[in-house]
């Protein structure tokens, strides 16, 4: 009667060891689903756009009305502030210590104090940032004429200028000379060489997405993940030729791509309230692997990279009265835990936002509102 049972015992062994051989393996248990793993609310005004973390300062960058907010990036403590900066991102240059914000005049700062070194005075109308770490130089985008102006992280001095020929959204630098830039309107990733500060190559999205915004790349792969808003598709490209490799449905709104060498995987953060998670496979293989929901308007994303997390931003309506809300936001700058979820919130003075004015972040709010910090990892 234990032949049988012994039989296929031994035949179970056998196709699982022939498997195994051919490089097949049973799906890892072990992966855990992302989620949002902290929290934090700050009460202010104005309005906000893209976050940015600074890994080597740990601190986390965030614009708000007339300043650029400032939190440690492990506790979302504040950390202070940088004051008569009505911007729309930040880059910094882990090398000099300085900080850029995307405004006008341009604000040039020291990392290590937050006290302003300059102001630099760009054309155009300052919307996305990055710092190019080959040549230590900070690109400030523009919708309008000129489309980039180039800064010397350095000494602050403006380089150049680039005429890219449409409007420019996210971009992403592979640190060995060239910087790939999306440009909304005109549907493609344009290439640039960091050194001459030429257009050397256009890579058209081929009607597979229409109004990218949001940019991650593969460095080590040559791989570009083009986040697109119409069709809400994820337009992933050979870097080095612009070849489409696939096509992925992502979150509805998306303004914001990153991507985390360490897990493989690329993230779109969306206006509708979701993040999506892409793994990499291989260099030829893509999948969803996730789609977490996160907040309504938490459209721009940034990675902490020390902890494999993405960290989001968006505002929400005071749940206090306006004369309330004015008076919180001008009291106590002292910062509380939240002990179910390890958040904090604080309320610093009011930043001063622009009355009737907009936000890609969370658009409307120019009131006093809940700037929400959001944390999402495994």
């Amino acid at each position: 009667m234990r032949y049988p049972n012994h039989f296929w015992r031994v035949l179970t062994v056998a196709v699982m060891g022939m498997l195994a051989s051919r490089g097949f393996t049973a799906p890892s248990s072990s992966a855990k689903p992302y989620k949002i793993v902290n929290t934090a609310q700050i009460m202010g005004s104005g309005s906000i756009d893209y976050v940015y973390a600074d890994n080597d300062g740990r601190r986390l960058y965030i614009p708000r009305g007339t300043q650029v907010l400032v939190f440690d990036l492990d506790t979302l403590k504040p950390a202070g502030s940088i004051t008569n900066a009505r911007a729309r991102g930040v880059a910094v240059d882990p090398r000099s210590h300085h900080g850029f914000c995307s405004s006008s005049p341009v604000v040039m700062w020291d990392t290590k104090t937050l006290k302003t070194i300059k102001t630099i005075d760009v054309q155009g109308r300052p919307d996305g940032i990055l710092f190019e770490p080959a040549t230590e130089r900070v690109y400030v985008f523009s919708h309008s004429a000129p489309n980039a102006t180039v800064i010397d992280a350095k000494d602050g001095a403006v380089v150049g200028t680039i005429d890219l020929g449409g409007a420019p959204e996210q971009a992403a630098s592979d640190s060995k000379g060239h910087l790939y830039v999306v440009l909304e309107d005109k549907d493609n990733v344009t290439v640039l060489d960091v050194k001459t500060l030429k257009v050397t190559a256009q890579y058209d999205l081929g009607g597979k997405g229409g109004g990218p915004a949001g940019l991650g790349m593969d460095v080590k792969n040559h791989i570009l993940f083009a986040m697109c808003r119409n069709p809400q598709t994820c337009v992933v490209l050979n870097a080095d030729d612009g070849k489409i490799l696939a096509t992925l449905p992502i979150g509805k709104g998306s303004d914001g791509g990153v991507f985390n060498p360490e897990t493989q995987e690329a993230f779109s953060s969306g206006g509708d309230g979701t993040l999506t998670v892409i793994k990499e496979i291989s260099p030829t293989s893509f999948e969803v692997e996730q789609t977490v929901q996160t907040k309504p308007r938490a459209k721009t994303c940034t990675l902490d990279t020390k902890n494999n997390r993405i960290v989001l931003v968006t505002t929400e309506p005071s749940p206090t009265p306006p004369q309330a809300a004015d008076t919180a936001a001008t009291g106590s700058a002292g910062a509380k835990v939240d002990a179910a979820k390890g958040g904090t919130a604080a309320t610093p003075p009011a930043d001063g936002g622009r009355p009737g004015g907009s936000q890609r972040g969370a658009r409307g709010n120019a009131g006093p509102s809940l700037l929400d910090i959001l944390i999402v990892g495994q």
